[in-house]
Parts: C-alpha cells; sequence; structure tokens
C-alpha cells in the first residue's frame, strides 16, 4: 500500500516549484523547444537544465534531442496515472489509508 505514496511522491517534489508548473503549463499546449521555453523566463540556461532534469527524471516530461536543442512534452501516461492517483486519495473508499492496519502500528 505504502508503494503508491512513495511512487508519486517524485512528481509533488517535481511540481513544487513556480517556474516546473509554469513550464508544465506551457508543455500542456504541445511540444517545445528549450529555447522557446528559457525565453518565457527571466533565468539562465543552466537554471532551465535543471528544471527540466528534474521534470524528465520524474518521469513527468519527456525530451528529444534535435541538433544543439532539446524539444520537451508532457509524458501524457504520468500525468493521467498521476491524476488518477490524486482522484483516488482524494475520494472516500473503502480501502482507505484509515481502514488499513498495515499503514498504522498503533494498536
Amino acid at each position: 500500500m505504502k508503494n503508491i505514496y512513495s511512487q508519486n511522491t517524485a512528481f509533488f517534489k517535481a511540481l513544487a516549484d513556480t517556474n516546473r508548473l509554469m513550464i508544465v503549463d506551457m508543455l500542456s499546449c504541445g511540444e517545445m523547444c528549450a529555447c522557446e521555453i528559457l525565453e518565457k523566463f527571466n533565468i539562465t540556461q543552466p537554471t532551465l537544465s535543471h528544471h527540466m532534469k528534474i521534470l524528465c527524471d520524474c518521469g513527468l516530461v519527456s525530451g528529444r534531442k534535435e541538433g544543439k536543442w532539446t524539444h520537451y512534452s508532457l509524458n501524457e501516461k504520468a500525468f493521467a496515472n498521476f491524476k488518477e492517483f490524486l482522484n483516488v486519495i482524494t475520494s472516500p473508499k473503502a480501502d482507505c489509508i484509515c481502514n488499513c492496519k498495515e499503514v498504522c502500528s498503533c494498536e
């Protein structure tokens, strides 16, 4: 049961930054070159690379090289799974963590 929570922790950490949330919003319109993303921010290229590495490493964003530039897009499957996770943890259910003795050993 705990595994479903730990699998999604990286997504929360990656999205816990204003710039990365804005990048995700931008990519919701389709694939973008790093140079196009960089134009919208007052940050350096190494800072953008850092943000993109975090988003790519957790699997929310995919990158593909084309010449000297990288083009980024959202990983739709990862976002669909993340949305489903959010739906599950925010909805009442029979197998809720409050009924699970594996997670809490307070008895």
